[in-house]
């Protein structure tokens, strides 16, 4: 066990009693190792991430890291938002949902096993799959050295840039958020650096 890990368990306030049952079915596949990672107990197979258990205001969730590929025959996966791409979630409300699912859970969790063990990735959204908003393709065109600074970016940072400022859905706050982050791209830094 994790000491980190243990901590998180033993002094979550909500969800608790459904924190410590997801543990259990979880750590009964004992292909899993307990890791400690985002601030949350996470379960690895040979090192690569499996499943995270996690609490929100209204719910507890097991999160799978790659829970795009999971078959999900009984249809309880959740994507958190539109933009996530990988994990999925299965949602709990109380421990008798828990409970009543237990042997459904661990079928899911075999599966996130076989699907690492396979090798299969998700297919990710590359950046130029991003639409590029008009008010930042006239400022790349102008701009030699942003173009240039932005072309040199890393993927991630130029699909997080992008989802950014299209998220905006006047002009005039794109163009401030182009201006907001001018020297941040120049400066080869990532919306959250």
């Amino acid at each position: 066990m994790n000491p980190k890990a243990e901590h998180f368990f033993e002094n979550a306030k909500k969800w608790n009693e459904e924190f410590n049952l997801l543990r259990e079915i979880v750590i009964e596949n004992q292909s899993l190792v307990e890791d400690y990672k985002w601030m949350h107990p996470c379960y690895t197979f040979e090192g690569k991430n499996i499943v995270l258990i996690h609490g929100f205001k209204n719910y507890c969730a097991l999160l799978f890291h790659k829970g795009a590929l999971l078959k999900d025959n009984k249809k309880l996966l959740i994507q958190q938002t539109e933009n996530v791409q990988s994990g999925r979630q299965l949602r709990f409300t109380d421990i008798d949902q828990i409970s009543s699912l237990r042997n459904v859970i661990a079928d899911y969790i075999q599966e996130a096993i076989e699907i690492e063990k396979s090798g299969a990735k998700v297919a990710m959204r590359k950046a130029e799959d991003y639409p590029v908003p008009e008010e930042f393709a006239r400022a790349l065109r102008e701009d030699q050295a942003l173009q240039s600074a932005f072309s040199s970016l890393t993927p991630g940072r130029q699909k997080a840039y992008l989802f950014y400022f299209n998220q905006a859905k006047q002009s005039k706050t794109r163009e401030s958020r182009i201006e907001k982050y001018y020297q941040h791209i120049l400066d080869g830094k990532g919306i959250d650096d």
